[in-house]
């Protein structure tokens, strides 16, 4: 947990008991997790669209792909077409 070992959190615990003083502690606490549970839910939704936006351009990458290979096979058929046409003649 961050390189914190449990004599180090210990400490910090004690340090804060002296400095905050046992009746604010729990509150400061509470607001300490609702802060961090809040951060942590920002985190994932910015996570959840980067990923939902990577993936729309990866769609969109895709489709152009797709795209241009099919008209790429177009234009190789009508230039077969008219290589044909111009055999005939």
């Amino acid at each position: 947990m961050f390189g914190i070992g449990m004599p180090e959190l210990i400490i910090i615990l004690v340090i804060a008991l002296i400095v905050i003083g046992p009746h604010k502690l729990p509150d400061l606490a509470k607001s300490l997790g609702k802060g961090l549970a809040e951060f942590k839910r920002a985190t994932d939704d910015f996570k959840r669209n980067v990923e939902e936006t990577a993936k729309e351009h990866e769609e969109k990458e895709k489709m152009a792909q797709q795209g241009n290979t099919a008209l790429h096979a177009d234009e190789a058929g009508k230039n077969s077409d008219e290589k044909k046409e111009k055999i005939d003649v």
